[in-house]
């Protein structure tokens, strides 16, 4: 019998290096938290009176139906400690997926009577519910590891032909709940290529596109978004575009980015070869006052800094923008050379001060548009334009979605998705509401 003990930041990245190391047969005989992460210890021909049924949906159901029992006793035990500790036990156990065996229901607890005159209660150490919710997050993610590379090993025994399509879908990049509701939609097709033709289909549908390009419908438009996302150069393409149409007359344009070096004069020269007049904000100036000129054009342009989240000029930038008197309509600029996190930090970043929509840049460099498809479907946010490369403004473009689709396919992977890949994007699912995934 073989013995390790892995260590890693959490317990994800440890499974992973327990595949990786001693391979999927590997049995996990201990876990415990340590400085800056979590360690596990595996074996490799363990003992089998010590292991598990082998039997895949026994184990299963034997290993949830325990933990889910462990997980009542103890939230029993927490609640029955009075109202002040009410809010953390709901806390702890808020982010805990339910089981895919069976739901588990929040028992309801009626309160004793209280005594006249109660002694007072001893306190709890928090280090007692850091350690407990230390405990339950490895037990969960530990959980979902293991029913992730279930489900999937399961699926290409049972459905092959929905794995390849699985594998397929991967190799776009979207995400596992995406494919999930892509798949759902062609349960009934059996013959492949078929199949893959309308999941592509569906796929086109699902993505929102304005039904008036932005800038015919005028207004005060704002480019937001993280710096090196292509900001000045979109708005650069929308106001040539503009100005080629319909001449300099009815827009403007105004900067609010007083961060970088060489932004406001990058603008300035833009605003001298079309023509057009340029306005600069400076950080504590009202954008309504600024604005109030500019209100007789058609068209207002503006380009904003790209800040770190944590920067507070960045939450006044956005109030600023979502300020009642503006009625700006926002569009949030999104690389798709970026990698998934970034987007969706990029999000949530932004979407405080309300997205009218997305603008996808430089699409000529990407590898894959799985990733932003799936944040713009995901998050129900219109793709209002496109831009594939530096020329102004030709490399400008409306959104097609069959297109889009379609180039989404033509720059796949070229490589199948590997098995450990595969599940862990199954152990993802076990995140989201809907839970089965075959």
């Amino acid at each position: 019998m073989q013995v390790k003990r892995f260590f890693a930041a959490d317990m994800r990245q440890a499974m992973k290096l327990v595949r990786d190391e001693l391979g999927a047969d590997a049995a996990i005989i201990g876990n415990r938290r340590i400085a800056g992460g979590v360690e596990l210890t595996a074996a490799l021909d363990y003992t089998p009176s010590a292991l598990a049924p082998r039997v895949p949906n026994m184990e299963l159901e034997d290993e949830l139906r325990k933990t889910a029992s462990r997980i009542v006793s103890a939230q029993a035990e927490l609640s029955m400690r009075g109202d002040s500790d009410a809010t953390t036990n709901r806390q702890l156990f808020a982010g805990l997926p339910l089981t895919a065996a069976e739901p588990l229901v929040e028992p309801t607890f009626v309160e004793p009577p209280r005594p006249a005159a109660p002694a007072p209660a001893a306190a709890v150490d928090q280090r007692v519910f850091d350690s407990m919710r230390f405990e339950l997050n490895g037990l969960r993610e530990l959980l979902e590891v293991q029913l992730g590379s279930l489900a999937w090993n399961q699926l290409q025994g049972s459905k092959p032909q929905q794995a390849n399509l699985w594998r397929r879908l991967q190799r776009i990049g979207l995400s596992g709940p995406l494919s999930r509701d892509l798949l759902a939609l062609t349960t009934e097709i059996d013959e492949p290529r078929q199949a893959w033709r309308m999941l592509l289909a569906h796929l086109a549908r699902m993505i929102v596109t304005p039904e008036i390009e932005p800038l015919e419908e005028g207004g005060v438009i704002a480019m937001v978004g993280p710096a090196g996302m292509g900001k000045t150069t979109t708005l650069a393409k929308l106001a040539a575009r503009y100005v080629l149409k319909y001449g300099a007359h009815n827009i403007a344009l105004v900067s609010m980015d007083s961060y970088r070096i060489g932004a406001q004069e990058q603008l300035k020269t833009l605003g001298r070869i079309l023509n057009v007049p340029v306005t600069h904000v400076d950080p504590g100036q009202s954008l309504a006052n600024a604005l109030d000129p500019l209100l007789r054009k058609r068209v207002v342009l503006i380009d904003t800094a790209g800040l770190q989240a944590s920067d507070p000029a960045l939450r006044m930038q956005l109030e600023s923008l979502a300020g009642r008197g503006i009625k700006s309509k926002n569009y949030l600029v999104l690389a798709t050379t970026s990698q998934k996190q970034v987007l969706t930090a990029a999000y949530h970043s932004y979407k405080r001060c309300g997205l009218a929509g997305c603008i996808l840049t430089k699409l000529d460099e990407t590898a894959s548009l799985g990733e932003v498809l799936s944040l713009a479907i995901g998050h129900a946010l219109p793709v209002a334009y496109l831009t594939d490369g530096p020329r102004i403004p030709d490399d400008l473009h409306l959104p097609r979605r069959h297109q889009l689709v379609s180039r989404a396919v033509s720059v796949q992977m070229q490589d199948e998705p590997s098995e450990e890949a595969m599940a862990d994007m199954f152990a993802d699912l076990y995140h989201s509401p809907a839970k089965r995934v075959g």
